[in-house]
């Protein structure tokens, strides 16, 4: 069964007058869709998920930073929290391989939003060496992160053994995401990062599993 993937991210220094310095340097590296015609959303909610959303602003495509960000600042505040809805292109089976939009959310939380303990990762750490994360913060710190990126289901990152050559398709999603991870790890004063999956299992953990078995 797939798992919904997340990246999450805690920062150094971090406080509410840097969040929005940061979220800028996440939207400014996020390789956004080419392909889609679908409107993107931005969303700002307060206090915690549980209450309603404060705005709710489509864009339509290319998405336009700058008015989000204009947006976010606006309603700038330490218990804020920030979601862009949008798209990236990945390589996706329907009948057949195609690159096409992908949905993922791009995530902003100040440091007195009281995210939920349920989004909490369970996953083991792997060592600093792997490209995928970092050792992760103690129990108590791993609800508050500062940053985090909604990938969709981790299928999309996984080798499908009964689909024609998915693991060359797949493995350029997987190159797609490290990408992504390395320029964020090289653009922001990462504290820890955590590559992870709903379930609680080690993504990393999975992966090599998963190509293991593939190449059997």
């Amino acid at each position: 069964m797939a798992d919904q993937l997340f990246l999450s991210y805690w920062l150094r220094n971090y406080s509410d007058a840097t969040m929005l310095r940061n979220y800028e340097k996440l939207l400014r590296l996020f390789p956004f869709s080419r392909l889609a015609n679908q409107p993107s959303t931005f969303k700002i909610m307060a206090v915690d998920p549980t209450e309603p959303v404060v705005a709710e602003i489509p864009y339509p495509p290319p998405v336009p930073i700058d008015d989000v960000l204009a947006v976010a600042k606006d309603f700038q505040n330490v218990d804020a929290s920030y979601r862009l809805e949008t798209w990236w292109d990945l390589w996706l089976y329907e009948g057949e391989w195609k690159l096409a939009p992908a949905r993922v959310a791009l995530c902003c939380f100040g440091p007195e939003f009281n995210q939920s303990p349920s989004a909490v990762p369970r996953a083991l750490d792997v060592p600093r060496t792997s490209v995928l994360a970092f050792p992760g913060p103690d129990e108590d710190a791993a609800i508050g992160c500062a940053l985090e990126i909604e990938f969709g289901i981790d299928a999309n990152f996984l080798p499908q053994p009964d689909l024609p050559d998915s693991p060359h398709m797949i493995e350029s999603n997987i190159k797609s995401l490290l990408k992504l991870v390395h320029d964020l790890d090289d653009a922001l004063p990462v504290e820890t990062r955590r590559l992870w999956s709903e379930s609680g299992e080690n993504f990393a953990e999975k992966l090599h599993q998963a190509l293991t078995a593939v190449s059997e």
